[in-house]
Formats: structure tokens, sequence, C-alpha cells
């Protein structure tokens, strides 16, 4: 079958229609805001200036960013600040769950910055959030996106063993633009994490998410789509890079919503359970409704 070519949308000020969201200040959004400051924690919908921190923050979920909130790499995309971490936190487990009870959450989902500073890249203290969880929330379920642990396997084990319900962790770009992209990471290196996940807990979900915007080709993205397939990934997400800043990666087009139409349908024929694209999608965006889709595919639930 030949693929219909995907639309040239060029870069253009003010974004898009198709780009724009409501300034985020609904009652709980304020709550939650507030919540997530007395705890001292940190979430990946602010840090990274997530464009769906208004929908999300306002439906009562949120993606808690552990191990603090500077990062050890310097990924061109990533709004993320980058630098020399803090001391850990070995509270900081405890109090993300205490707020998952607060919230009332029935799907939390757990993430964090590099910390190859750390001999276990940080990977105790996702189980440890996780089983913490588990305590006070024993019905929630846990998703985990996680960093590649510098391609060791022995810090994926033991995030696994801790039992989360989805593990995810984001390829970003085409294998071409890798050393531009996440200078920190490797394709190969992401695509064996998530074929041991696979190997070491077989009936577990795994996902891993996709930017566009950076160049990258039709070709190359369907590449990836099967590359990820090979390695038993079952949930993708593909949404649009956003320039943070003038000193981030430069953002070579936006995508129009047909496009991410096309994608999904080339993702979907070629296997995979769930698959979230559009412009404001990101890694967690409907990350239950996924988690879902995999249930009941797999369990026939």
């Amino acid at each position: 079958m030949i693929e219909a070519p995907l639309q040239f949308v060029r870069p253009r000020a003010p974004k898009p229609e198709w780009l724009k969201v409501r300034a985020p200040g609904s009652e709980n959004y304020l709550r939650l805001k507030g919540l997530m400051h007395s705890l001292k924690l940190n979430t990946v919908c602010e840090d990274a200036h997530c464009p769906n921190i208004g929908e999300c923050w306002h439906h009562g979920t949120a993606t808690f960013m552990i191990l603090g909130d500077i990062c050890t790499r310097a990924c061109a995309y990533c709004a993320v600040a980058h630098g020399k971490p803090t001391a850990l936190d070995i509270d900081e487990p405890r109090r993300v769950a205490e707020a998952v009870k607060a919230m009332g959450l029935k799907y939390a989902v757990i993430t964090s910055v590099d910390r190859d500073d750390l001999p276990d890249g940080g990977a105790g203290m996702f189980a440890d959030t996780i089983r913490e969880i588990r305590v006070r929330m024993p019905d929630t379920r846990v998703e985990v996106l996680i960093p590649d642990f510098k391609g060791e396997a022995v810090p994926l084990r033991k995030v696994l063993d801790a039992g989360p319900d989805v593990l995810n962790h984001n390829t970003e770009t085409v294998p071409r633009l890798y050393r531009m992209a996440r200078s920190g990471g490797k394709y190969s290196r992401t695509l064996e994490l998530l074929d041991r996940a696979r190997t070491h807990a077989p009936t577990l979900a795994t996902k891993t998410g996709l930017m566009v915007g950076l160049g990258e080709e039709q070709h190359e993205l369907v590449g990836v789509f099967d590359d990820l397939r090979g390695v038993g990934v079952s949930i993708l997400t593909i949404g649009q890079y956003l320039r943070p800043s003038p000193d981030h990666a430069v953002m070579t087009r936006y995508y129009h919503p047909d496009e991410f139409r096309e994608l999904k349908r080339l993702a979907l024929e070629r296997g995979f359970v769930h698959v979230e694209a559009g412009p404001l999608v990101r890694s967690s965006y409907h990350a239950h409704e996924q988690a879902d889709s995999y249930e009941k595919a797999t369990r026939g639930g």
C-alpha cells in the first residue's frame, strides 16, 4: 500500500487555532496547585510547561515528578532545568502517596528527571513511591514514566518488581535526530529497555511517546513504529513539539490535525493497542484511557 504524504505546514505566529488552549484557573486547578506546593512536590505538568495542565488538573489528574526538579542531562527539547541536582529527598515517596490519597486518584503517573549521579539512577525511589501508593490507595493504578538508567538492567528490574500497571519510557524522536535532540540517550538503548521490560514482565503494558516537528520525515516515523512493535510496545503517544525557548531545539514545522490522524492510522495498522495522536498530546494525556484500552484488548475486559 502506498502511504499518503503528510501535509506540510510552515511555522507561523500566532500559533494555529488547534494549538490554542484556555488559560488554567478552575477551582479544582487552584486546589491541586495549592496541594502540590504545600506538600513540596514537583509535577512535570508545571516544570515541562505542559499545555494540558488546565484540563488535566481540572479533572483531578497530574503527573508527579520525583527526584527533584534539576536534571543531569540537557536534552535540546526539554524545558526542565538541568545542572547539579540537590540531595535526595527520601521522604518524597510518602508525600507523593499522600497527595494521591488526598486527590482520590484512580490513576497516578510518576516520572522523574534523569539522575545519572545516583548509583541506580533513582530506580529505588520509583519503587518506593509505587509501594507507598499501594499502601494508601491499593486500587489506584500506577503508571511510571522512567529514564533509561544508562541502559542498566538491574535498576529497571527494581522498578518492574514493585509492580507498576504501565511502564512508559519515551522514544521522543527518530534515530537520525537523537544526537541533536537527546545527546545523553541512545535510540538502541530505548528499544533495549522496552524489550527488557516485556521480557521481565510479559503481561505488563509498555508504552512510549514521540514528538513531531523536529525535522523528522514520515518514513522515519513509520520505521520507528515498526521498531517499537518489534519490541512489543502496546501504547503509543504522538504530539507536537513546541519550542520552550530560543535556547532549545528549533521547531521545523507545525503538524496539522489531519496529519496526526494519518499517523494514528499508520500506527494502529501496525498493531498498537492504543494510539493517542494530536497537537496537544503529551505522554500522560488521557493515560487512564490508554491503560483501559490495553486491559480490554489483553484481558477481554
